[in-house]
């Protein structure tokens, strides 16, 4: 690498670390009690309902792997792994993988379903609220993947900051692959709207993306590819995103 690339790339991380401070000033706001909320129906509904998602891999997890081995990936971190279903895919395949969720009940899943599948080698389960700095040292996965995680209960700058903390931790040329409910989606604009493109249907508050919103988040990632697919019975109408650190 040249001094011009070493400085870009160390000026890069500087103003991450920056833009993550100022982020961190201020999510203390009273309009986001009800955003924050959230955390609390998914731990009961992740405690009372230990199946919800299944046991078999997402679709998007397969096309992942895929991916995955085609860029000589080893190492990935998974953001809201929920119970589990991709993540003990991802190890079955041979990847080292480092789980994350703010729920303390979707860990503790994860961790018992890797004890009984013996990948426990593979796997370590971490409970963290991905609103906050993301505890691992700069440069430190191969990949970034997450199901629905973008789709959540959050708003435009908690993802930008989501974004720049998963590029700080990925190596160069990193691949992260995420998946979001898209704006063609049954659900979108029904129930209450909280704001920006989140609207709660039920109990729980999502976030809906068009191509102009990922092509805007992209921030420090090229984006090699958007497409759109289906899941589930409604169906989820979704758009799975494939990119790279620049």
């Amino acid at each position: 690498m040249n001094d011009s690339s070493e400085y870009s790339s160390s000026a890069s991380i500087s103003n991450s670390k920056r833009n993550i401070k100022e982020y961190e000033s201020s999510i203390r706001n009273p309009e986001m009690e009800i955003l924050n909320k959230q955390n609390t129906h998914w731990e009961e509904t992740l405690r009372n309902k230990p199946q919800m998602f299944g046991i078999k891999p997402s679709e998007s997890a397969k096309k992942a792997v895929g991916i995955f081995k085609k860029n000589g990936v080893k190492k990935i971190i998974e953001l809201g792994g929920g119970q589990g279903r991709d993540t003990m895919y991802f190890a079955q395949n041979g990847f080292e993988i480092t789980v994350v969720d703010y729920a303390a009940s979707g860990i503790l899943a994860i961790k018992e379903i890797s004890q009984t599948m013996n990948l426990t080698h593979l796997i370590t389960p971490i409970q963290h609220d991905l609103r906050k700095s993301f505890p691992f040292t700069d440069e430190s996965f191969d990949a970034c993947y997450s199901h629905m995680l973008y789709c959540m209960a959050l708003t435009t700058k908690e993802l930008e900051f989501i974004c720049l903390e998963t590029a700080r931790i990925l190596n160069p040329g990193g691949i992260n692959i995420y998946t979001v409910r898209n704006t063609s989606d049954a659900d979108y604009k029904t129930g209450i709207h909280r704001g920006e493109e989140l609207h709660q249907c039920g109990m729980f508050i999502l976030h809906f993306f068009s191509r102009k919103t990922i092509e805007a988040l992209a921030g420090p990632f090229e984006i090699q590819c958007i497409k759109e697919f289906e899941e589930g019975a409604l169906p989820k109408r979704l758009y799975f995103v494939v990119q790279k650190k620049k």
